[in-house]
């Protein structure tokens, strides 16, 4: 389990990777795993596809686990609708090309040969649903990435593990990065060495 955070500082444990969108203005530091976010879920109206694709161009792409591709909050048929535009522009770019899953998703949807990886995005009741959980196994059955978004506690950590997911991200370190950076390290480090029970 690798939990990517939005709260970029050296210090952070060893393990853990980072969050980055275009408007967030921080660096990439050079020895972490990474992940690509548009920033639609905050800041729809920034978006701008062109830009996006710059932003991803000025960067490294061997060590990002996923780059997203844009969606609409709570809704899979628009962000399929906007999205497959974007998926093989992100790929050229050499970035593994993430579907964000929104509520109304089904694994029959899903442009399979068109992605790299799932990203479990949706309301939170979506999210923590069954048809989220068929979706990451379906998604793992393909051998792609899986992935959940806004993770800020360890049982959701836990659960993001226990349905198959392999990265999850939060905002949680931000809120006292001292105090919290330690404590998510240990979530993950605990995700990884530890069987799941539910």
């Amino acid at each position: 389990m690798l939990y990517l955070s939005g709260c970029v500082r050296d210090d952070l444990p060893p393990h853990l990777g980072i969050m980055l969108t275009p408007m967030m203005g921080n660096r990439l530091p050079a020895d972490r795993l990474w992940a690509a976010d548009t920033g639609c879920f905050n800041q729809p109206e920034r978006h701008d596809d062109e830009k996006y694709l710059a932003w991803l161009a000025e960067r490294d792409h061997t060590r990002c686990i996923l780059a997203t591709a844009p969606d609409v909050v709570g809704d899979a048929h628009a962000t399929l609708a906007r999205s497959q535009p974007l998926l093989p522009r992100i790929r050229e770019r050499g970035y593994p090309a993430a579907l964000v899953g929104q509520d109304g998703l089904t694994p029959d949807m899903v442009p399979w040969t068109e992605i790299d990886a799932l990203f479990i995005g949706g309301t939170t009741r979506w999210k923590l649903g069954e048809a989220a959980a068929e979706l990451v196994q379906a998604a793992n059955a393909q051998g792609k990435w899986t992935h959940m978004g806004r993770v800020n506690s360890e049982r959701r950590v836990m659960y993001a593990k226990s349905i198959g997911c392999k990265s999850v991200d939060g905002t949680y370190i931000a809120f006292g990065p001292d105090v919290n950076g330690p404590r998510v390290g240990r979530w993950a480090e605990r995700a990884r060495m530890q069987q799941v029970l539910f």
